[in-house]
């Protein structure tokens, strides 16, 4: 029993880190129906900066977001802007955006090799309390993933908040739901969908400051982390905060437990089946809305 609380705690601190992860890849999604393929290389740029941060500059990985979380808004507008807005009304909008966001992570792998391997090949950073844990009676907790679960849970906190007490907040939602009606009111859909597409982008950059002193990372780490995002979301329902975050707990938690008793290599693959499972069950997630036929 204490075995199995133990792994569930561990389930839990993952779980949050995950919700952080692929609430931006659900926020851009839900907003502009963009699969982002690129999301988890876009993490590692956070990352690699967070890294440098550290080593060079002695920033503390959790203190970096706020310089991740601006630079990677920025970047994310940038990238708007300068890719997606073209393709807005083209007929084959949601193809291109997936070749597009895959061209975008190959680039981005590319670049990040050639100029960070020469560093590290595998990198992480090593804040004191990555290896230290809190006691509780006869359990643990380890204190860095504490820390980026309270952090992560913070920041979608403030995200819900800023979804549903701000102006653009209002004009986000009211552009998940229909962006039809949002712009027959007045909704800028392109300037949302700019705002929109920088808050994930942030999102995932306060991620990659995290993953930066929670796991090893090299620039083509991308491919197995998006996979499990793309799992996560797709569990939750595709555009869904809410689904975002539960799916996150139930997939962290149930692969804690088949990591201990089947082994760690069985772990990443309870995200695999669940995806095949819960596109065969109910193609529309857990709080996905499903698509009738016209």
């Amino acid at each position: 029993m204490t075995n199995a609380i133990q792994i569930l705690i561990f389930g839990l601190m993952l779980g949050g880190v995950y919700a952080l992860m692929s609430s931006g890849l659900t926020l851009v999604f839900g907003v502009m129906r963009i699969v982002n393929i690129a999301h988890a290389a876009i993490m590692l740029i956070a990352a690699y900066v967070t890294y440098f941060a550290f080593h060079r500059l002695g920033i503390d990985p959790i203190l970096s977001i706020v310089i991740t979380i601006p630079l990677l808004f920025i970047l994310g507008v940038s990238l708007y802007w300068g890719l997606f807005s073209w393709i807005s009304e083209d007929e084959r909008y949601a193809e291109l955006t997936v070749l597009l966001t895959f061209a975008l992570a190959l680039v981005i792998e590319g670049l990040l090799g050639h100029f960070f391997n020469q560093y590290c090949a595998f990198c992480s950073t090593n804040p004191s309390y990555a290896s230290e844990r809190f006691l509780i009676g006869s359990f643990y907790i380890p204190q860095g993933q504490f820390y980026a679960t309270l952090l992560s849970l913070g920041l979608i906190g403030l995200l819900w908040l800023f979804l549903k007490f701000t102006r653009i907040g209002y004009s986000i939602r009211a552009t998940m739901q229909n962006p039809t009606a949002a712009q027959v009111v007045g909704v800028n859909i392109r300037q949302v969908s700019a705002i929109a597409f920088g808050l994930g982008i942030a999102l995932a950059g306060a991620a990659g400051s995290i993953l930066a002193y929670l796991f090893t990372f090299d620039p083509g780490k991308h491919w197995e982390w998006i996979a499990i995002l793309l799992s996560l979301i797709v569990l939750g329902g595709m555009g869904s905060l809410v689904g975002a975050l539960v799916g996150s707990f139930i997939l962290a938690v149930t692969a804690a437990y088949i990591s201990n008793y089947f082994g760690f290599t069985w772990g990443p693959i309870t995200f695999f089946f669940a995806l095949f499972a819960i596109l065969l069950l109910r193609p529309q997630g857990l709080f996905g809305k499903k698509v009738e036929a016209t």
